[in-house]
């Protein structure tokens, strides 16, 4: 098994040129390595000047690819295998993100995980589980053991028309206003003729409209669905086509 001091990739330093006061993570998918994401990094820095950059290499070699990294695999597709997996890397990743944040001078609150395809499950089943401490004071009394977390996020979807959405930059800034963890827009068009809907492509997250319509994806805590649904009916959803689904509650772990 790797170990956490193993996990290295290309970084890229605050653009300000002071100390970091936030640190990004970019995980990256199955077959690809660290360098797959740190271009972002270099579209991000003018947006986020004082933040670190980092993008690890997943820690094994891809078993599906002569080349490439992966975080586990996925030569077995089922729930539990993907599950099983993913626990392995799990504490690998939480060791590293440990270190990382411990030699920069940084708490979690300062640490955003940003992932692609594998990237993605390895950020959302990490980020929760990890201690969100609301400042760096040390408890003058030793503090109880932390409950269990399960925390609950649904996942609200829509089918918008495009003559409401003139804005796409609008839509997102409203969506994220609103308290959504992450956004997926696909062409109703594309992903009808498709095996798996696909995201649209970056331009589209600019100020322009759009020409066909849309399904909208929204993953948000279970206290702002109703917010979320607020600004997709102000963009032209149709209450019958605005549906909530529950996403899949993070189980129980015993230490």
């Amino acid at each position: 098994m790797a170990a956490a001091s193993e996990l290295d990739g290309p970084t890229l330093g605050p653009a300000s040129g002071r100390p970091p006061t936030a640190l990004v993570v970019l995980l990256h998918g199955l077959g690809a390595d660290g360098h797959d994401l740190i271009g972002l990094a270099h579209e991000w820095a003018p947006l986020l000047p004082d933040a670190a950059f980092l993008s690890p290499h997943a820690p094994f070699p891809c078993d599906m690819a002569p080349f490439g990294r992966q975080w586990f695999s996925l030569q077995e597709r089922t729930a539990s295998a993907i599950l099983a997996g993913i626990q392995v890397a799990a504490p690998i990743l939480d060791a590293w993100l440990d270190s990382q944040l411990a030699r920069l001078g940084l708490t979690d609150d300062r640490l955003a995980l940003v992932g692609f395809s594998q990237g993605t499950m390895m950020a959302l089943y990490t980020a929760p589980r990890r201690p969100r401490a609301s400042d760096g004071a040390r408890p003058a009394e030793p503090a109880p053991a932390p409950a269990t977390r399960t925390p609950r996020v649904r996942l609200v979807s829509a089918l918008l028309e495009p003559t409401r959405v003139t804005n796409s930059a609008e839509l997102r800034d409203a969506l994220l206003r609103a308290g959504a963890i992450s956004i997926t827009v696909a062409d109703a068009a594309v992903a009808a003729a498709a095996p798996e809907p696909r995201a649209l492509p970056r331009g589209y997250w600019q100020e322009q409209s759009f020409l066909a319509r849309l399904h909208v994806h929204v993953l948000v805590p279970d206290d702002a669905v109703g917010h979320v649904r607020d600004v997709l009916d102000r963009f032209g959803a149709a209450g019958a086509e605005t549906f909530v689904q529950d996403a899949e509650r993070i189980p129980e772990e015993t230490a």
